[in-house]
């Protein structure tokens, strides 16, 4: 089988990086609440959808936190530490 193609990232994303993840109530809209490691930004709201990306590699015994990673369209998405940290470059 032939190696699939490779393709380099070049697209601009706004994220954090997530400190500490504090759970929800259960039956509301929020799964959690992050707290960011860098200064100066408010906790923000998730739903469990989010939750659930950091929850599985949790329980493969991973305890990264990772990124809260938001894309020029808006789309909102969880990024591993390492993943990220290779893959962008503040600007």
């Amino acid at each position: 089988m032939a190696e699939m193609p490779k393709y380099e990232c070049h697209k601009k994303v706004h994220a954090l990086k997530i400190k500490k993840i504090e759970r929800a109530v259960k039956d509301t809209e929020v799964g959690a609440i992050l707290s960011f490691a860098e200064n100066g930004y408010a906790d923000k709201g998730v739903d469990s959808s989010f939750v659930e990306k950091i929850n599985n590699r949790e329980n493969r015994g991973d305890k990264d936190l990772g990124y809260y990673v938001v894309y020029e369209d808006g789309y909102v998405s969880w990024s591993p530490t390492e993943a990220f940290e290779k893959g962008y470059t503040r600007i």
